[in-house]
């Protein structure tokens, strides 16, 4: 039977159709299960077994990278370099075919094809098509699946279909695109697609032309490494064939190894070495190659010294001493100083603990750091803590940078070596996959950097060392721009010199010397307001930076918007390096920089001895600041009682360094600062936003107009129930009122210290006592103040010799009644009743004023409507107090506030300066 010339192949149908009561049950083949069948003439199986006289039993697949590359040439032009040799023969053809789950089926004798000898339009027997499909030609597959494809459609639709998805599977493994068509059509139309086979056909027909490509490569590079065609090759052995992959026709070039071909033979051996089994089947080498097609990169790839071959892949514990201490000096140090903690630690742990009272220490200095947790202490220690966790993510994240810089290299010699076997190989839509996978650090370090640019502006600057910290960011906007693609040099190379040139031309208006011409290309010359939130200035920077983000643009649109991954998001580590160097320099002074500069310079050259400098003289700062803080006692005390403390953590925990450090590479240690800056960022943010701020006291509600709306008369014309729930109306009212002071009480003495002490054994804390408070004065007679000789009538009834009650903290209530009206002081009853008098709860800070006032004082406070507002004596808390009768000598004059940040302006200038940061000079915040 012939057929037009380009058709497809025309060949037989299977002798043997079935009646109706005879019709096959769903033949399952290549790993599938195979019911038995009436009919003595099924199609033939790609695994099938064959009886004589044809050729003896051949595999499902015998993978011949050359014989697919010559039939494929209507497909993809010859690929350059070597390809494999003639096939072998019969003999170890099924040693060279892909595993197959044989187990799991019932082998059917009654699928072999005798159809005969049919030609097709050019000629060609049926038996020479299927010899080569056995053989293991790609095209030759399809060809024989296409064939069982047009006879299902006229018998035996269940039964061919089973065998023509066998026989494009293993066409579509080989990367033959038409097969991969065929098997979508099947998988659409459910056509011989079983239980059994459809995770494979779906994963077939999913695939890429980049993954078919890299499969394509593979495959060839596998044949190469293993000559003698097994099933599954030792791990060994295929690094013992690396090099016969790069070798040319002809066998090994003279002359040296070309640097490229090393690295490609390097890359190719951590390629191979990279699985944890000890033997690599074929569908194990195309697995791996395939996620390094989609930028899935094995983690212990590109992580190893390309310039120590003898030493790869070795951890330090498996080096001899001698090279463990030259190469991981570092590692050295921490395992002797671990085995010293752990000797130290057994040794001393019994009698230290039972010297010291460990829990009562632990309990002190518990109490002792929860009383000094104020605002203020959070206010300034918060920022501090954000910026400088910020900055070291900032590092890390480009420290991984620079490491997949390196990877880089490692990905393009692989890229060259399988464009070496598939020349359709898509390099640019493998440099997208690999730059898509790895944009975790990038989106980190932008993360760290809006933490960093929002806790600047708040932190303490005294506490930041600013020209430090300049030049730390100089030299990591170089190295960043050296680790970027070259492939996008001319605009990466335009914007950072746009870039410099802009943040300098900033800078000039802040140089000490007085060069009026060279400021003047700094400033300003117009500022535009753009509504009542941004102003655009007009000014040579400006122009600068509106052409870095028409650069910007020209990155993001190369090959079709990939480049925003590809290119601009890697530009941007280098582009906020530089924008924090010149907000760091604007900070920073001549002198500052200038040691900055020495400092890191000694630090590079003449590193052992300047870090025991840098060392002690860090002690000596930090001792000379706590010395300043009057701290000294306390910080000893908690340095040396933490001591068995800490060695008996130590040795329950089994606490190790190394094995925190390794936890922590492996956990991320980004990813744990990030989580904490969000964590402690919304903390305060929650703060914030429940907090007053300083606002003004001015509402219009006069006492007399409280007290009659809820007051006594209120009470009786209805009933005090009723006029609560009217006067909760007023609430949030921020008032400012006078009163007379009638009298105040302590309703709460606070002292963590007094009552850790007391927990201590009794001449232990005696002694902490007098360490920490003050000794009671004696009675002697002379010049002493009314505070001693009041305190000396209390040392014979006292307890103790010593007392610590500066750190007491107090809670007062103030009692205050509506002032009279009259002119000489007058009073009527109902301005003297006691039921209108308010109660105003104060804090430890108004400790002084409260102390010097009188009954029958004038005072004006303010404070917040809130509580139990038209009951009698509601509670209200104290914001602000003054005198405006009392004696210079008993009470300063000045209006005693409560302490209360600004906590929205402060919110707003670290939102200004976040947003100057990205679009200074272009835009700026009003």
């Amino acid at each position: 039977m012939t057929q037009n010339a380009g058709s497809p192949l025309r060949l037989p149908k299977a002798r043997g159709q079935h009646s109706g009561l005879e019709r096959p049950c769903a033949c399952l083949t290549l790993g599938f299960s195979c019911r038995r069948m009436a009919s003595p003439a099924p199609p033939p199986s790609p695994s099938g077994p064959q009886p004589p006289p044809p050729a003896p039993p051949q595999a499902r697949s015998r993978l011949n990278a050359t014989a697919s590359v010559e039939q494929e040439k209507s497909e993809a032009p010859r690929a350059a370099g070597p390809q494999a040799g003639p096939g072998p023969g019969p003999d170890v053809r099924d040693a060279a075919a892909p595993d197959a789950p044989r187990a799991s089926r019932a082998r059917s004798q009654e699928r072999v094809d005798r159809t005969g000898p049919v030609r097709a339009d050019v000629g060609i027997p049926f038996e020479e098509v299927l010899e080569k499909a056995k053989a293991g030609d790609p095209k030759a597959q399809t060809e024989v699946g296409k064939h069982y494809l047009q006879l299902a459609g006229d018998g035996d639709e269940e039964v061919n279909n089973c065998t023509a998805v066998d026989w494009l599977t293993l066409a579509a493994k080989q990367g033959r695109r038409e097969a991969v068509k065929l098997l979508r059509r099947c998988l659409a139309d459910r056509k011989g697609i079983t239980s059994e086979n459809e995770q494979e056909v779906k994963q077939l027909s999913s695939e890429t032309d980049l993954e078919r490509a890299v499969r394509k490569a593979a495959l060839v590079m596998y044949w190469k490494l293993n000559p003698k065609k097994k099933k599954q090759v030792a791990v060994s052995e295929l690094l013992e064939n690396v090099g016969q992959v790069n070798e040319h026709d002809g066998g090994v070039q003279p002359g040296p190894v070309p640097k490229s071909l090393q690295k490609q033979r390097r890359v190719l051996e951590r390629l191979v070495s990279s699985e944890s089994k000890s033997h690599i089947a074929l569908d194990d080498f195309v697995e791996v190659t395939k996620k390094y097609a989609k930028g899935i990169i094995p983690t212990d790839l590109f992580l190893q010294d390309d310039d120590d071959d003898e030493l790869a892949g070795k951890s330090p514990e498996d080096l001899p001493l001698r090279l463990k201490v030259v190469k991981y000096p570092l590692h050295v140090i921490i395992e002797l100083k671990e085995y010293l903690i752990d000797v130290a630690s057994r040794a001393g742990l019994h009698w230290l603990s039972t010297l010291v009272p460990t829990h009562h220490i632990n309990a002190l200095v518990f109490f002792f750091i929860i009383s000094n947790l104020t605002i203020d202490f959070f206010a300034f220690v918060v920022p501090l803590v954000v910026f400088y966790l910020a900055f070291v993510s900032m590092v890390i994240c480009t420290l991984k940078v620079f490491q997949d810089s390196k990877a880089w290299e490692s990905f393009r010699a692989l890229t060259s070596l399988l464009l070496r076997f598939e020349p359709n190989l898509d390099v640019e839509q493998a440099e997208g996959n690999f730059s898509w996978n790895h944009l975790e650090p990038y989106v980190h370090f932008l993360l760290s950097v809006v933490f960093l640019i929002f806790s600047f502006p708040v932190a303490s600057k005294d506490c930041i060392p600013c020209s430090e910290l300049a030049v730390v960011s100089v030299f990591f906007t170089v190295t960043s721009y050296v680790s970027l693609s070259a492939s996008a040099e001319p605009y990466t190379r335009r914007a950072l010199v746009t870039e410099v040139a802009a943040g300098l031309l900033s800078l000039l208006p802040t140089l000490p010397v007085d060069w009026p011409l060279l400021k003047l290309l700094g400033q300003t010359f117009l500022a535009v307001p753009l509504g009542p939130l941004v102003v655009l200035n007009v000014s040579l920077p400006c122009l600068l930076y509106v052409h870095l983000l028409y650069v910007f643009f020209r990155l993001a649109r190369l090959r079709d918007f990939k480049g925003t991954y590809c290119y601009l998001v890697p530009y941007l580590v280098c582009f906020m390096w530089c924008e924090l160097s010149v907000v760091l320099l604007l900070e920073s002074s001549g002198l500052g920089l200038v040691r900055a500069s020495v400092g890191y310079v000694l630090f590079l050259f003449a590193l052992p001895v300047l870090a025991a400098g840098l060392a002690l003289m860090g002690a000596v700062q930090f001792a000379r600041w706590f010395v300043s803080l009057e701290l000294t006692k306390i910080a000893v005390t908690t340095a040396v009682c933490s001591i068995p403390l800490l060695l008996r953590w130590w040795t329950r925990a089994r606490f190790s360094v190394l094995g925190t450090v390794r936890s922590l590479t492996r956990s991320s240690v980004v990813k744990l600062i990030l989580v904490w800056l969000s964590a402690i960022v919304l903390f305060c943010w929650f703060y914030v936003y429940r907090s007053e701020g300083m606002k003004v006291y001015n509402s219009t509600l006069t006492w007399p107009q409280y007290g009659f709306l809820c007051g006594p008369r209120a009470w009786k014309a209805t009933n005090m129930a009723r006029t609560q729930i009217l006067c909760s109306h007023l609430e949030g009212h921020r008032v400012t009122w006078t009163g007379r002071f009638k009298y105040v009480r302590v309703t709460e003495i606070d002292n963590s210290a007094e009552a850790a002490i007391n927990m201590l054994p009794f001449f232990v804390g005696d002694w902490m006592r007098c360490l920490y408070g003050e000794p009671y004065p004696s009675c002697s007679p002379g010049n002493a103040s009314t505070a001693e000789e009041e305190l000396c009538r209390l040392k014979l009834l006292a307890k103790h010799p010593c007392h610590i009650k500066k750190f007491d903290r107090y809670k007062f209530e103030i009692t205050v009644g509506m002032p009279y009206s009259g002119a000489n002081g007058s009073r009527s009853p109902e301005e003297d009743d006691v039921t209108k008098d308010i109660v105003l709860r104060a804090s430890s800070e108004f400790k002084d004023v409260l102390l010097h006032l009188r009954q029958g004082s004038v005072i004006e406070f303010s404070t917040i409507l809130e509580g139990r507002l038209g009951s009698k004596w509601p509670v209200f808390e104290l914001k602000a107090i003054s005198c405006l009768n009392c004696m210079a000598q008993l009470s300063p004059a000045r209006r005693h506030v409560k302490l209360e940040r600004d906590w929205r302006s402060t919110a707003h200038a670290a939102v200004k300066f976040a947003f100057d940061f990205f679009f200074f000079p272009f835009l700026s915040a009003a």
